[in-house]
Protein backbone atom coordinates (compact mmCIF):
# COMPACT_ATOMS: atom_id res chain seq x y z
CA UNK A 1 0.00 0.00 0.00
CA UNK A 2 1.20 3.50 -0.86
CA UNK A 3 -0.25 6.31 1.26
CA UNK A 4 0.36 9.99 0.51
CA UNK A 5 0.01 12.37 3.46
CA UNK A 6 -0.37 16.02 2.50
CA UNK A 7 0.48 18.10 5.55
CA UNK A 8 2.65 16.19 8.00
CA UNK A 9 1.90 17.81 11.35
CA UNK A 10 0.66 16.10 14.49
CA UNK A 11 -2.37 14.48 12.76
CA UNK A 12 -0.76 13.78 9.40
CA UNK A 13 2.36 12.54 11.14
CA UNK A 14 0.32 10.20 13.33
CA UNK A 15 -1.44 8.83 10.22
CA UNK A 16 1.98 8.21 8.71
CA UNK A 17 3.38 6.48 11.79
CA UNK A 18 0.36 4.20 12.18
CA UNK A 19 0.17 3.39 8.46
CA UNK A 20 3.86 2.49 8.30
CA UNK A 21 4.04 0.42 11.47
CA UNK A 22 0.59 -1.19 11.53
CA UNK A 23 -0.28 -1.57 7.86
CA UNK A 24 3.18 -1.92 6.38
CA UNK A 25 2.44 0.99 4.06
CA UNK A 26 4.95 3.09 2.19
CA UNK A 27 4.13 6.65 3.28
CA UNK A 28 5.02 9.69 1.19
CA UNK A 29 4.84 13.11 2.79
CA UNK A 30 4.22 16.48 1.15
CA UNK A 31 5.00 19.33 3.51
CA UNK A 32 7.43 22.26 3.79
CA UNK A 33 8.86 20.40 6.79
CA UNK A 34 8.76 16.94 5.21
CA UNK A 35 12.44 16.32 6.02
CA UNK A 36 11.61 16.69 9.72
CA UNK A 37 8.82 14.13 9.30
CA UNK A 38 11.27 11.80 7.57
CA UNK A 39 13.70 12.01 10.50
CA UNK A 40 10.82 11.41 12.94
CA UNK A 41 9.90 8.17 11.14
CA UNK A 42 6.44 9.44 10.16
CA UNK A 43 7.10 9.00 6.42
CA UNK A 44 9.30 6.93 4.13
CA UNK A 45 9.73 9.56 1.43
CA UNK A 46 9.72 13.36 1.44
CA UNK A 47 8.22 15.02 -1.67
CA UNK A 48 8.06 18.63 -2.83
CA UNK A 49 5.25 18.11 -5.35
CA UNK A 50 1.87 16.40 -5.32
CA UNK A 51 2.35 14.60 -8.62
CA UNK A 52 5.39 12.70 -7.37
CA UNK A 53 3.84 11.84 -4.02
CA UNK A 54 0.60 10.60 -5.61
CA UNK A 55 2.12 8.46 -8.34
CA UNK A 56 0.51 4.98 -8.02
CA UNK A 57 -0.83 5.92 -4.55
CA UNK A 58 -3.64 3.84 -3.06
CA UNK A 59 -4.78 6.49 -0.59
CA UNK A 60 -4.20 10.18 0.12
CA UNK A 61 -4.86 11.87 3.45
CA UNK A 62 -5.02 15.68 3.41
CA UNK A 63 -4.07 17.17 6.78
CA UNK A 64 -3.56 20.85 5.99
CA UNK A 65 -5.25 23.73 7.91
CA UNK A 66 -9.03 23.98 7.48
CA UNK A 67 -8.87 27.16 5.42
CA UNK A 68 -6.72 25.46 2.79
CA UNK A 69 -8.65 22.19 2.59
CA UNK A 70 -11.03 22.78 -0.37
CA UNK A 71 -8.33 23.80 -2.84
CA UNK A 72 -5.77 21.29 -1.53
CA UNK A 73 -8.20 18.37 -1.81
CA UNK A 74 -9.08 19.53 -5.35
CA UNK A 75 -5.40 19.58 -6.27
CA UNK A 76 -4.89 16.11 -4.80
CA UNK A 77 -7.84 14.73 -6.77
CA UNK A 78 -6.42 16.26 -9.94
CA UNK A 79 -3.11 14.43 -9.52
CA UNK A 80 -4.33 11.21 -7.85
CA UNK A 81 -4.60 8.05 -9.98
CA UNK A 82 -8.09 6.69 -10.75
CA UNK A 83 -8.10 4.08 -7.97
CA UNK A 84 -6.78 6.34 -5.22
CA UNK A 85 -9.14 7.14 -2.33
CA UNK A 86 -8.84 10.69 -0.99
CA UNK A 87 -9.88 11.92 2.44
CA UNK A 88 -9.09 14.77 4.81
CA UNK A 89 -8.94 15.23 8.59
CA UNK A 90 -10.43 18.73 8.98
CA UNK A 91 -12.71 19.59 11.88
CA UNK A 92 -15.18 21.43 9.62
CA UNK A 93 -16.67 19.60 6.68
CA UNK A 94 -19.22 21.60 4.68
CA UNK A 95 -16.83 23.70 2.62
CA UNK A 96 -14.48 20.90 1.58
CA UNK A 97 -17.35 18.49 0.82
CA UNK A 98 -19.28 21.09 -1.21
CA UNK A 99 -16.17 21.91 -3.25
CA UNK A 100 -15.23 18.33 -4.10
CA UNK A 101 -17.87 15.98 -5.51
CA UNK A 102 -15.44 13.42 -6.94
CA UNK A 103 -16.52 9.85 -6.18
CA UNK A 104 -13.03 9.13 -4.79
CA UNK A 105 -13.32 11.74 -2.03
CA UNK A 106 -14.83 11.20 1.42
CA UNK A 107 -14.55 13.95 4.01
CA UNK A 108 -13.20 12.81 7.37
CA UNK A 109 -12.56 14.04 10.89
CA UNK A 110 -10.82 11.95 13.57
CA UNK A 111 -11.77 12.97 17.11
CA UNK A 112 -8.18 12.82 18.24
CA UNK A 113 -5.36 15.28 18.50
CA UNK A 114 -3.26 17.36 20.80
CA UNK A 115 -2.93 20.96 21.88
CA UNK A 116 0.68 20.60 20.73
CA UNK A 117 1.49 21.16 17.07
CA UNK A 118 4.04 19.65 14.71
CA UNK A 119 5.22 16.23 13.68
CA UNK A 120 7.42 15.99 16.78
CA UNK A 121 4.21 15.34 18.76
CA UNK A 122 2.84 12.69 16.35
CA UNK A 123 2.09 9.26 17.85
CA UNK A 124 1.40 5.87 16.32
CA UNK A 125 -1.37 5.24 18.87
CA UNK A 126 -3.07 8.64 18.57
CA UNK A 127 -6.19 7.16 16.96
CA UNK A 128 -6.55 4.06 19.14
CA UNK A 129 -10.23 3.75 20.08
CA UNK A 130 -11.04 7.16 18.57
CA UNK A 131 -14.21 7.96 16.66
CA UNK A 132 -13.45 9.02 13.07
CA UNK A 133 -16.33 10.78 11.34
CA UNK A 134 -16.85 10.29 7.61
CA UNK A 135 -19.12 12.51 5.49
CA UNK A 136 -20.01 10.57 2.32
CA UNK A 137 -22.42 12.05 -0.22
CA UNK A 138 -24.59 10.75 -3.04
CA UNK A 139 -21.56 10.85 -5.35
CA UNK A 140 -19.30 8.77 -3.10
CA UNK A 141 -18.11 5.43 -4.45
CA UNK A 142 -19.19 2.53 -2.24
CA UNK A 143 -15.89 0.77 -2.88
CA UNK A 144 -13.96 3.86 -1.77
CA UNK A 145 -16.06 4.11 1.39
CA UNK A 146 -15.42 0.45 2.21
CA UNK A 147 -11.68 0.83 1.66
CA UNK A 148 -11.58 3.93 3.82
CA UNK A 149 -13.40 2.08 6.61
CA UNK A 150 -10.69 -0.57 6.52
CA UNK A 151 -7.88 1.98 6.44
CA UNK A 152 -9.28 3.80 9.46
CA UNK A 153 -9.73 0.53 11.36
CA UNK A 154 -6.11 -0.30 10.56
CA UNK A 155 -5.04 2.99 12.11
CA UNK A 156 -6.90 2.02 15.30
CA UNK A 157 -10.06 4.14 15.01
CA UNK A 158 -13.80 3.49 14.56
CA UNK A 159 -15.51 5.06 11.54
CA UNK A 160 -18.99 6.62 11.74
CA UNK A 161 -20.95 8.21 8.89
CA UNK A 162 -22.60 11.60 9.31
CA UNK A 163 -23.70 14.30 6.88
CA UNK A 164 -21.52 17.40 6.68
CA UNK A 165 -24.18 19.85 7.96
CA UNK A 166 -24.92 17.78 11.06
CA UNK A 167 -21.21 17.31 11.69
CA UNK A 168 -20.50 21.04 11.66
CA UNK A 169 -23.44 21.91 13.91
CA UNK A 170 -22.38 19.22 16.37
CA UNK A 171 -18.74 20.29 16.36
CA UNK A 172 -19.79 23.90 16.96
CA UNK A 173 -21.54 22.75 20.15
CA UNK A 174 -19.08 20.21 21.55
CA UNK A 175 -15.69 21.44 20.31
CA UNK A 176 -15.59 24.93 18.85
CA UNK A 177 -17.83 26.61 21.46
CA UNK A 178 -15.82 25.09 24.39
CA UNK A 179 -12.69 26.70 22.91
CA UNK A 180 -14.47 30.06 22.76
CA UNK A 181 -15.71 29.72 26.34
CA UNK A 182 -12.25 28.63 27.58
CA UNK A 183 -10.71 31.75 26.05
CA UNK A 184 -13.34 33.93 27.73
CA UNK A 185 -12.85 32.25 31.13
CA UNK A 186 -9.09 32.78 31.00
CA UNK A 187 -9.48 36.47 30.11
CA UNK A 188 -12.07 36.94 32.86
CA UNK A 189 -9.96 35.17 35.49
CA UNK A 190 -6.87 37.17 34.55
CA UNK A 191 -8.69 40.42 35.26
CA UNK A 192 -10.42 39.09 38.38
CA UNK A 193 -7.21 37.76 39.95
CA UNK A 194 -5.23 40.88 39.12
CA UNK A 195 -2.00 38.99 38.53
CA UNK A 196 -2.38 36.62 41.49
CA UNK A 197 -1.84 32.90 41.02
CA UNK A 198 -4.75 30.51 40.62
CA UNK A 199 -5.39 29.07 44.11
CA UNK A 200 -4.59 25.38 44.69
CA UNK A 201 -8.31 24.69 45.04
CA UNK A 202 -8.99 25.57 41.38
CA UNK A 203 -8.80 22.27 39.45
CA UNK A 204 -12.18 22.90 37.85
CA UNK A 205 -10.80 26.07 36.29
CA UNK A 206 -7.79 24.20 34.92
CA UNK A 207 -10.05 21.49 33.46
CA UNK A 208 -12.44 23.99 31.91
CA UNK A 209 -9.68 26.07 30.30
CA UNK A 210 -7.30 23.34 29.10
CA UNK A 211 -7.89 24.27 25.45
CA UNK A 212 -7.67 28.06 25.88
CA UNK A 213 -5.37 29.69 23.33
CA UNK A 214 -4.74 26.44 21.41
CA UNK A 215 -2.80 26.96 18.15
CA UNK A 216 -4.08 30.44 17.11
CA UNK A 217 -3.50 29.96 13.37
CA UNK A 218 -5.33 26.62 13.31
CA UNK A 219 -8.25 27.73 15.44
CA UNK A 220 -8.81 31.02 13.62
CA UNK A 221 -9.38 28.94 10.47
CA UNK A 222 -11.74 26.61 12.35
CA UNK A 223 -13.79 29.48 13.82
CA UNK A 224 -14.19 31.14 10.43
CA UNK A 225 -14.77 27.86 8.61
CA UNK A 226 -17.73 27.07 10.87
CA UNK A 227 -18.79 30.65 11.49
CA UNK A 228 -22.58 30.41 11.11
CA UNK A 229 -22.93 27.27 13.26
CA UNK A 230 -20.60 28.73 15.90
CA UNK A 231 -22.48 32.04 15.96
CA UNK A 232 -25.71 30.13 16.58
CA UNK A 233 -24.06 28.19 19.42
CA UNK A 234 -22.70 31.40 21.00
CA UNK A 235 -26.11 33.09 20.78
CA UNK A 236 -27.74 30.08 22.44
CA UNK A 237 -25.08 30.16 25.18
CA UNK A 238 -25.72 33.85 25.82
CA UNK A 239 -29.45 33.18 26.16
CA UNK A 240 -28.80 30.38 28.66
CA UNK A 241 -26.40 32.58 30.64
CA UNK A 242 -29.04 35.32 30.78
CA UNK A 243 -31.58 32.79 32.10
CA UNK A 244 -29.13 31.68 34.80
CA UNK A 245 -28.38 35.30 35.66
CA UNK A 246 -32.08 36.10 35.96
CA UNK A 247 -32.63 33.17 38.32
CA UNK A 248 -29.64 34.25 40.41
CA UNK A 249 -30.74 37.91 40.52
CA UNK A 250 -34.23 36.85 41.60
CA UNK A 251 -32.86 34.54 44.30
CA UNK A 252 -34.87 31.72 42.72
CA UNK A 253 -33.52 28.71 44.62
CA UNK A 254 -35.87 26.25 42.88
CA UNK A 255 -34.84 27.39 39.38
CA UNK A 256 -31.13 27.22 40.23
CA UNK A 257 -31.50 23.76 41.77
CA UNK A 258 -33.36 22.48 38.70
CA UNK A 259 -30.78 24.06 36.39
CA UNK A 260 -27.92 22.33 38.19
CA UNK A 261 -29.70 18.97 38.40
CA UNK A 262 -30.70 19.04 34.73
CA UNK A 263 -27.11 19.75 33.71
CA UNK A 264 -25.88 16.70 35.64
CA UNK A 265 -28.48 14.40 34.10
CA UNK A 266 -27.90 15.72 30.59
CA UNK A 267 -24.12 15.35 30.90
CA UNK A 268 -24.50 11.74 32.03
CA UNK A 269 -26.80 11.00 29.09
CA UNK A 270 -24.33 12.56 26.64
CA UNK A 271 -21.44 10.52 28.01
CA UNK A 272 -23.45 7.29 27.91
CA UNK A 273 -24.40 7.98 24.29
CA UNK A 274 -20.72 8.20 23.42
CA UNK A 275 -19.80 4.77 24.75
CA UNK A 276 -18.73 2.17 22.17
CA UNK A 277 -17.77 -1.49 22.22
CA UNK A 278 -19.49 -4.77 22.96
CA UNK A 279 -20.62 -7.62 20.76
CA UNK A 280 -21.30 -7.01 17.07
CA UNK A 281 -23.89 -8.47 14.70
CA UNK A 282 -23.62 -9.07 10.96
CA UNK A 283 -26.30 -7.87 8.56
CA UNK A 284 -26.33 -8.63 4.83
CA UNK A 285 -28.30 -7.06 2.00
CA UNK A 286 -28.24 -7.11 -1.79
CA UNK A 287 -28.07 -3.59 -3.18
CA UNK A 288 -28.09 -2.17 -6.72
CA UNK A 289 -24.87 -0.81 -8.18
CA UNK A 290 -25.80 2.84 -8.34
CA UNK A 291 -23.93 5.96 -7.19
CA UNK A 292 -24.46 6.83 -3.55
CA UNK A 293 -26.23 3.65 -2.42
CA UNK A 294 -23.58 2.78 0.17
CA UNK A 295 -23.43 6.39 1.36
CA UNK A 296 -27.24 6.35 1.76
CA UNK A 297 -27.01 3.26 3.96
CA UNK A 298 -24.16 4.66 6.05
CA UNK A 299 -25.84 8.03 6.56
CA UNK A 300 -29.24 6.47 7.35
CA UNK A 301 -27.70 4.36 10.11
CA UNK A 302 -25.51 7.25 11.26
CA UNK A 303 -28.49 9.56 11.72
CA UNK A 304 -29.90 6.99 14.15
CA UNK A 305 -26.60 6.83 16.05
CA UNK A 306 -25.74 3.37 14.70
CA UNK A 307 -22.06 2.99 13.90
CA UNK A 308 -20.82 0.52 11.29
CA UNK A 309 -17.79 -1.13 12.83
CA UNK A 310 -16.86 -2.81 9.54
CA UNK A 311 -18.26 -3.45 6.09
CA UNK A 312 -17.53 -5.62 3.06
CA UNK A 313 -18.79 -5.42 -0.53
CA UNK A 314 -19.10 -8.37 -2.92
CA UNK A 315 -20.14 -7.34 -6.45
CA UNK A 316 -22.12 -9.64 -8.72
CA UNK A 317 -20.34 -11.00 -11.84
CA UNK A 318 -22.09 -8.46 -14.08
CA UNK A 319 -21.56 -5.59 -11.57
CA UNK A 320 -25.24 -4.61 -11.68
CA UNK A 321 -25.66 -5.25 -7.96
CA UNK A 322 -23.69 -6.48 -4.98
CA UNK A 323 -24.01 -7.86 -1.49
CA UNK A 324 -23.03 -5.63 1.39
CA UNK A 325 -22.18 -7.06 4.79
CA UNK A 326 -22.34 -4.68 7.74
CA UNK A 327 -21.23 -5.23 11.31
CA UNK A 328 -23.03 -3.17 13.95
CA UNK A 329 -23.40 -3.38 17.72
CA UNK A 330 -25.60 -6.34 18.66
CA UNK A 331 -27.95 -4.12 20.67
CA UNK A 332 -28.53 -1.98 17.54
CA UNK A 333 -28.87 -4.81 15.02
CA UNK A 334 -32.67 -5.01 15.03
CA UNK A 335 -33.06 -1.28 14.47
CA UNK A 336 -30.38 -1.34 11.76
CA UNK A 337 -32.28 -4.13 10.00
CA UNK A 338 -35.47 -2.07 10.11
CA UNK A 339 -33.70 0.94 8.61
CA UNK A 340 -32.22 -1.14 5.80
CA UNK A 341 -35.65 -2.62 5.09
CA UNK A 342 -37.03 0.91 5.03
CA UNK A 343 -34.58 1.69 2.23
CA UNK A 344 -36.07 -1.20 0.26
CA UNK A 345 -33.41 -3.84 0.88
CA UNK A 346 -34.07 -7.41 2.01
CA UNK A 347 -31.91 -8.08 5.06
CA UNK A 348 -30.46 -11.31 6.40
Amino acid sequence: MIVAVVGVGVIGGSVGLAARRRLGATVRGVDPHAEQALHAGAIDEAHDDLAGALREADAAVVAVPVGALPETVAAVLEHAPPGCLVTDVGSTKRAVVAANGDERFVGGHPLAGSEAAGVAHAREDLFDGALWYLTPTSTTSGIVLERLHRLIAGLGAHAAAIDADTHDRMMAAVSHLPHVVANVLVAQATRALGGERIPPTGPSFRDATRVAGANPALWTDIYLGNRDALLHAIDDTLARLHAARDALAAGDRQALHAWQADAGAEREALLEAGLTGGAVHELRAVVPNRPGVIADIALTLGREGINISDMALTPSPDFTRGEIALWVAEVEAARAGELLAGLGFAVS
